[in-house]
């Protein structure tokens, strides 16, 4: 006796479509699980028998084979168990199927209930693009599916009422994917950039950087604010669009990190990863690579604190992230690539006791010390980062202040506008931010005058600037055109972003 049914993999970001094969054939009662399975998979031939038992079913005694086709592609995960359960039940009579049109996905319990299963949406979408009629899967990951436009989903809770949907006894209510209907919720604020006492122009930085995507590391003695500013820069970034929500919302998922009454990603990641991470954690990996955290904070902010204490090899992994907005990931068996579009954020002391070049508290390090603390971050990565800001300690008088400084309301909306800027001129070039351009599209979006190209030649030979630290003087320009409402950059513009540049390159 035999049956078939579909289901998926979750291969890195993309989905393959996998063949569940059963073989019922006389012989001692064994059930053999083949085709690149790992441990959860194997696991399952209990979960399935228990959930068939306990369903009212009858389960095979005789020789039970089921085998995961494509043979040569890995399979991970319990998302394999609904389409194993219902393959056994039609090899062995109990149920009629037509597997043609269909996917399975979901995990068993033991008394046959579907659990909540993760990396439901990018296989709604696989589902969706390959033409399938239908998707089965568990009643919780319902409003997940829904997020795929006219795609029929079968929200199922039990074997049981699967089989008699099946059978056509009592019919399961079919949901029609409504898509995305609205992202632009509002951000409520966390911590507010009003409440923050001085540092202007640190707050003028990170509007900067909200705008056009870009990345800052920020410098300055213990207590002077530099976390606090990091953590209120998700207050003022611009509104997640429709598509990089989908796009957040998928990598969510398949990391198993998308919450259960949330089924839609409408704010930007904000990842603040501890010192201590591994390069895996922090890059992506493991034997079936899974994204790390520079891919769940895709479209949205990484925030390393004590950008020093990270391990130099993990930190020197961040080099080809930075550059590309993707990360690759290469195994003996397959090469997967994570898309890590990300906004770095950075802080640090100048030293290690944090308190060089300032001028109210004196340096306990000796020059060898601040050597080895200042060489933990090596030039090609310092090379990437767009912004460097100085932050000193906050004076008395500003600290006791009643003055309540702007808003991230107020910021928040500059900034959405000049994001909207970049929507509407990068409307071709499928790039998102000023932040992505590449030296084509600086040339075609970047033009200055000869007054300001003088700058600029004075600049590079004064500051000894590299031609990729050159391209991003030209970004900044032009985001802080977009933030003053200007369609060319001017002198000015050029001229405050060469402020934020290291002081020695």
């Amino acid at each position: 006796m035999f049956a078939k049914t579909l289901s998926c993999a979750v291969i890195g970001l993309n989905v393959e479509e996998v063949e569940v094969e059963i073989d019922i054939s006389p012989g001692l009662g064994n059930t053999i699980i083949v085709g690149l399975p790992d441990t959860a998979i194997q696991e399952a031939k209990e979960r399935i028998k228990a959930a068939i038992k306990n369903s009212g079913f009858h389960f095979p005694t005789t020789r039970l084979t089921i085998n995961l086709a494509p043979a040569d592609l890995k399979k991970e995960g319990p998302a394999y168990d609904l389409a194993m359960a219902v393959g056994i039940l039609a090899a062995s009579g109990q149920l009629f199927l037509n597997p043609k049109d269909s996917l399975f996905i979901g995990e068993l319990a033991l008394d046959g209930k579907l659990r909540h299963t993760q990396g439901i949406l990018p296989r709604a979408i696989f589902a969706k693009e390959k033409r399938f009629k239908r998707i089965y899967i568990p009643e919780v990951n319902a409003q997940e599916a829904n997020l795929v436009k006219d795609l029929e989903i079968i929200p199922v809770k039990t074997l049981p009422q699967l089989a008699s949907h099946l059978s056509g006894k009592e019919r399961i209510n079919s949901i029609k994917g409504k898509g995305i209907t609205q992202t632009n919720d509002e951000v409520a604020a966390e911590i507010d950039m009003a409440f923050i006492k001085g540092q202007k122009h640190i707050k003028r930085a990170l509007e900067i950087a909200a705008a056009g995507a870009h990345n800052v590391l920020m410098t300055g003695p213990p207590g002077a604010g530099k976390t606090l500013l990091a953590r209120a820069m998700p207050s003022i970034l611009p509104s997640i669009t429709s598509k990089e929500a989908l796009e957040v919302t998928k990598i969510y998922s398949i990391a198993g990190k998308l919450p259960k009454n949330q089924p839609l990603i409408t704010k930007r990641p904000f990842r603040s990863p501890h010192h201590s991470s591994s390069q895996v954690a922090l890059v992506g990996g493991g034997q079936f690579p899974h994204p790390g955290e520079i891919t769940l904070a895709h479209r949205g902010v990484l925030f390393l604190d004590e950008l020093p204490e990270f391990p130099k090899h993990v930190l020197e992994a961040l080099r080809g992230p930075l550059e590309d907005g993707a990360v690759t990931i290469s195994r003996a068996q397959m090469t997967l690539t994570f898309p890590a579009s990300f906004t770095l954020i950075a802080s640090q002391n100048p030293c290690p006791c944090g308190y060089l070049n300032d001028p109210e508290k004196e340096c306990r390090c000796t020059p060898s010390q601040i050597s080895r603390y200042k060489k933990k971050i090596s030039g090609p990565l310092l090379d990437r980062i767009d912004m460097h800001i100085e932050v000193p300690r906050v004076k008395f008088d500003k600290l006791t202040s009643e003055k309540v400084a702007e808003s991230s309301k107020t910021i928040r909306s500059r900034v959405q506008k000049a994001h909207d800027i970049q929507l509407k001129r990068f409307k071709e070039e499928n790039l998102a931010s000023n932040a992505e351009m590449k030296p084509q599209h600086i040339k075609k979006f970047c033009q200055i005058d000869k007054k300001t190209l003088d700058l600029l030649r004075t600049a590079v030979n004064h500051l000894r600037l590299s031609a990729r630290a050159y391209h991003k003087v030209l970004k900044i320009g032009r985001t802080i055109a977009d933030l003053a409402g200007e369609e060319k950059i001017q002198t000015s513009h050029i001229a405050e972003a060469l402020q934020y540049r290291p002081k020695e390159e």
